[in-house]
């Protein structure tokens, strides 16, 4: 039985990654599926698979592969709609687990989270006893399974989570061990042999800079020196990875780290070049958003737009404003006038509107802006009145609570609220009807 060091760890830092989170509630609702290669996701010709089962990893699918290529691998697989509200409610209820644990909790998406448990050992024991504990709170408490990972950092720590997962192979599923920890004397032998890629910052094009000299594993990063790095990466760069090859990451636990921006976009099943159309959307994605950021109580200064068409060529356009906004008709407002500076002759194949600068929203609130980088018309149509929305938010909001999420919305998207967009793509049974 292996010794527990892990009280010698300081700081000690949890990574708790979630088992195919997605998937793994959708068993939970479908318990019928159990054992069966469940894909989750935007189901349709242009949708990408946001999580699956072990059972459908066998086949070589996994997340964020189109989904075409998952059926083509798994045709016998069961394909569901990925479900976000649903997910971001099991979410909360996974992060109230973690903050009764420590406060110390950074989220990383809705299946994971850094925990640094160095001022809970007092009370709840060593970080290994703590990893254990959080396994079994979550399983008994919410049915699902996670992976954790122990270490002195957030590298190591993430690191040591994907090694407690389960293993997955054309033979079967291996059980993982659930839990990994990786004491200070152990952390240089546990590096060193992974593949350069499991760095972070070394994505494909750093990857193929270095294969090209020679370089495939940690352990061959820290063998050539910083300096090397240095030269052929850059400063920056070559400081980062010769500083993570060497098991060094200063970086600490953010808790409750705020968000850099909130959007929404949708990949639509044929490309789309009426104006009116992609408006309705962007009305409708600005509208979503708007909910998102008052919910959060949160207001933001740039309103960005993103195009891509059909050819993958993707743009963006923002426009900064003077104050923060969270009304959806604001939004969408901006939003509309950097839509009509874009040609959409070629076909938009995917659209989004998100808003940055974010900051907590205070009784400071904006009477009125204009587009002046817009065309002429634009800056009427953009001065609108954000006070007077306030009243009108409320409402929608408090109509919403009680009656659900489509009872009430802009009228320019009523013939498009009956389904709202999906989060990975369009959806199978709507692959012919260029709608939400």
């Amino acid at each position: 039985m292996p010794v527990d060091r892990s009280m010698e760890l300081v700081p000690a830092v949890l990574h708790v990654d979630m088992d195919a989170f997605f998937a793994a509630i959708e068993l939970l609702d479908h318990p019928e599926l159990a054992g069966k290669p469940v894909i989750v996701g935007g189901t349709g010709r242009r949708g990408v698979v946001a999580s699956c089962t072990y059972e459908a990893r066998r086949f070589g699918v996994h997340s964020a592969m189109p989904m075409f290529r998952a059926r083509d691998l798994c045709p016998h697989g069961v394909f569901l709609d990925g479900r976000h509200g649903r997910y971001g409610e099991v979410s909360e209820q996974l992060h109230d687990v973690f903050v009764s644990v420590t406060p110390l909790v950074e989220p990383i998406g809705l299946d994971e989270a850094f925990l640094d448990v160095t001022g809970s050992r007092r009370l709840l024991g060593s970080p290994l006893a703590i990893a254990h504990q959080l396994r079994t709170r979550i399983a008994d408490e919410l049915s699902l399974c996670c992976s954790v990972g122990i270490g002195r950092s957030k590298l190591i720590a993430k690191l040591a989570s994907r090694a407690a997962k389960p293993k997955v192979s054309r033979a079967g599923v291996e059980v993982g061990n659930g839990v990994a920890m990786v004491s200070a004397d152990e952390e240089l032998g546990f590096v060193h042999p992974l593949p350069i890629e499991a760095l972070w910052g070394v994505g494909p094009a750093t990857a193929k800079r270095l294969h090209a000299l020679g370089i495939k594993t940690v352990g061959e990063i820290a063998a050539v020196g910083e300096a090397v790095l240095v030269r052929q990466l850059g400063r920056a760069q070559g400081e980062h990875l010769a500083a993570l090859a060497a098991a060094r990451d200063p970086s600490p636990v953010v808790a409750g780290r705020a968000a850099k921006s909130i959007g929404h976009e949708q990949t639509f099943p044929t490309d789309i070049t009426e104006p009116g159309i992609l408006r309705a959307k962007v009305v409708a994605m600005s509208d979503s958003v708007g909910e998102a950021l008052s919910r959060e109580r949160l207001s933001g200064r740039t309103v960005t737009l993103k195009v891509r068409f059909g050819d993958f060529t993707t743009l963006t356009r923002s426009h900064t404003l003077d104050m923060g906004v969270d009304a959806g008709a604001v939004i969408a407002a901006v939003a509309d006038a950097l839509l009509e500076a874009v040609d959409l002759v070629a076909g938009v194949r995917l659209l989004g509107v998100s808003v940055s600068a974010l900051a907590e929203r205070d009784a400071t609130r904006q009477l009125s802006f204009s587009l002046e980088a817009g065309p002429a018309d634009s800056v009427d149509r953009g001065s609108v009145a954000q006070a007077s929305w306030e009243e009108v938010a409320r409402a929608v909001a408090a109509i919403r609570t009680r009656f659900g999420k489509k009872a009430v919305g802009p009228v320019s998207t009523l013939d498009v609220r009956s389904d709202p967009p999906e989060m990975w793509g369009p959806s199978r049974d709507r692959e012919g009807a260029g709608s939400f």
